[in-house]
C-alpha cells in the first residue's frame, strides 16, 4: 500500500501490508514491519529498522544521520520497537561509532510532535515525550518515563522508570526512578514521588510505602549519598522497586538531582 508519489528505494524491505503516505521517501536499507503506517511527507533514512504496528505521522524524520561532527557516515542504527506512534516534525537519528553505534527505541512509545532523540539515545517501554521534549546523545531513558513539553536533557544523563519531567525543566543530572522533577537546569530538583503514575501502573501500597521511605531518606534526611543509601537498605524493606531505586542511585556517573 504505497502511494504513486512516494519514493521508496528498490532494496528497502518493507512487509506486504506497510503504509506508505504521499510524498514519502524511504531509503536504501531501511526495514519496516507488518502493520506500520508512515504519513505523507515523512523521511525515513538509515540503517533503520522499524518493527510492527508503528503510527509515524506526516513530516517526521526517522534515521538522519547524527547532528554530531565527529559522524563521517560510518554504518550505525536506529532500531525501533513495536506499537510506537511518531507524531509529526519529530526527529529520531542513528547512533554513532564513537558511542554505541545504534540509537534504540522500545515498544509503546510516545514522541510528540518536534520531540528529538539524538544519537545513541535508549529509550525503553512506555515512554512518553511531550511536544518539543529533547534528549542530547547518549541518554537514556527507562520505561514510562514522562518528559513534558520544552523538557531538554543533557548528553550521557539518566532517566529513571516512571520518573515524571515538567515541562520547560532542563536535566543536567540523572534523575532517579518513581520521582517527579520541575525547575530550570540552576534549580531543577525532586518535588517527590510520581505517585499518580505509580498508582496507574498498580504499584502495591506496600511498595509505594517503601518507595516513599526510601525517597524520603534519599533526599530530605541531609545525608551524604553513601550514609542514606547505606539507611535505605538497613531500613526500608527490600523489593525490586527498591532495589531498583537504590541501584539507580549509586550509578550514576553525573550525580542525582536531590
Amino acid at each position: 500500500m504505497i502511494h504513486a508519489t512516494a519514493v521508496v528505494h528498490p532494496k528497502a524491505e518493507l512487509d506486504s501490508d506497510v503504509e506508505i503516505g504521499p510524498y514519502a521517501i524511504i531509503g536504501e536499507h531501511v526495514k519496516i514491519g507488518r502493520g506500520t503506517k508512515v504519513g505523507a511527507h515523512t523521511v525515513i533514512d538509515g540503517w533503520t529498522t522499524i518493527g510492527e504496528n508503528n503510527q509515524i505521522f506526516h513530516l517526521a524524520s526517522v534515521g538522519a544521520v547524527p547532528q554530531d561532527l565527529k559522524y563521517k557516515g560510518e554504518e550505525t542504527y536506529l532500531k525501533i520497537g513495536d506499537r510506537n506512534i511518531i507524531r509529526e516534525f519529530a526527529t529520531l537519528h542513528l547512533g554513532t561509532v564513537t558511542g554505541n553505534g545504534e540509537t534504540t527505541v522500545g515498544s509503546g512509545n510516545l514522541f510528540m510532535a518536534y520531540s528529538h532523540v539524538a544519537h545513541d539515545c535508549s529509550i525503553g517501554n512506555g515512554v512518553v515525550m511531550a511536544n518539543a521534549a529533547t534528549l542530547a546523545g547518549h541518554v537514556k531513558v527507562e520505561d514510562y518515563a514522562i518528559l513534558g513539553g520544552l523538557s531538554a536533557i543533557h548528553q550521557f544523563t539518566r532517566i529513571g522508570a516512571h520518573a515524571m519531567i515538567g515541562g520547560g525543566t532542563l536535566v543536567g543530572m540523572d534523575i532517579p526512578p518513581y520521582t517527579i522533577t520541575t525547575g530550570d537546569r540552576r534549580d531543577a530538583r525532586l518535588r517527590g514521588l510520581n505517585l499518580v503514575g505509580l498508582k496507574r501502573h498498580k504499584f502495591s501500597d506496600e511498595v509505594i510505602a517503601s518507595l516513599k521511605k526510601a525517597y524520603k531518606i534519599l533526599v530530605l534526611s541531609d545525608l551524604k549519598l553513601k550514609d542514606a543509601l547505606e539507611r535505605i537498605k538497613n531500613e526500608v524493606p527490600s523489593s525490586p522497586e527498591v532495589d531498583h531505586f537504590t541501584t539507580f542511585v549509586e550509578t550514576a556517573q553525573r550525580g542525582i538531582c536531590r
